[in-house]
């Protein structure tokens, strides 16, 4: 992991860290192309190209910025998406994983 995020993230409870690395780790099993992992607007980024995913941890939830979100909102009516189509995802909550497994391959493919 990127030492700035590993850096952010010891701010945050571990229920959040704990799930910022599973959904790091989906990302990672989801796509077949490299991403850069970096910090982006103090915000933990992955791009390839112009193609971007954002985990922004909060100290309940994680919001997914990904542009598949929308496309598969029917598929994640049991979760919040804002007004900005994040995905928002408490730490009660399970993950979404087969649903964000096509969302990151979809915005990375």
């Amino acid at each position: 992991m990127n030492e700035q995020i590993k850096m952010h993230l010891e701010k945050y409870p571990q229920e959040i860290v704990d799930m910022f690395t599973a959904l790091r780790q989906l990302i990672y099993d989801s796509i077949s192309v490299d991403v850069e992992e970096t910090m982006w607007a103090k915000l933990p980024s992955y791009y390839n190209g112009d193609k971007v995913v954002r985990l922004i941890p909060f100290k309940d939830h994680i919001n997914v910025e990904a542009s598949g979100v929308i496309q598969h909102k029917d598929k994640l009516a049991d979760y919040k998406i804002t007004p900005k189509g994040m995905l928002q995802i408490y730490v009660k909550q399970e993950l979404p994983a087969d649903v964000l497994k096509t969302i990151f391959a979809e915005t990375f493919g």
